[in-house]
């Protein structure tokens, strides 16, 4: 009994002490291949309406719909469609979409937020600014012109979403 226990206790305490990198191994996997799957980046230039009105179509699924003539960033995320301001809230630099780890990182002072504008850390202190929409048939509406912030206008800016 002494001998099994011996060659049964250490393949055990081998299987146990390697459990966390295991774990670990195909948790940061299927994170990096769940965020890879579920967004798709394009760029397009939506539809000018007038001066302040641009259309997009609604994107089919999950995803990222950049449009840097206008710098508004239109995404679909979990059943919901949102447009953003593309310069970061900080000091209004660029925002790039990070496909490896599913998040908009400012690349001036590392701020992130989540795809539905939430921020996430960094130096920026409120979440990124959305802009107005409403839907018409199988187009998102964005008003150019109504910047929404988040920490000014808490309300507007959970209620700046189209269901989809």
């Amino acid at each position: 009994m002494a001998d099994g226990c011996r060659v049964s206790c250490a393949s055990r305490r081998v299987f146990i002490t390697r459990i966390p990198g295991l774990v670990l191994a195909a948790w940061v996997g299927a994170d990096a291949s769940a965020a890879e799957a579920m967004y798709v980046v394009t760029e397009m230039t939506g539809v000018d309406l007038d001066p302040t009105h641009k259309a997009f179509p609604i994107p089919s699924g999950d995803g990222v719909t950049i449009d840097k003539k206008t710098s508004v960033i239109l995404v679909r995320f979990q059943g919901k469609v949102m447009a953003f301001n593309l310069a970061c809230p900080h000091e209004n630099t660029a925002l790039r979409w990070k496909q490896a780890v599913g998040r908009f990182e400012c690349t001036k002072h590392d701020s992130k937020y989540s795809p539905d504008g939430t921020y996430i850390g960094g130096r920026a202190t409120r979440n990124m600014d959305r802009l107005k929409i409403e839907r018409q048939g199988d187009t998102v509406v964005v008003d150019l012109s109504d910047l929404i912030k988040s920490d000014a206008q808490p309300a507007e800016w959970k209620a700046a979403v189209i269901v989809v």
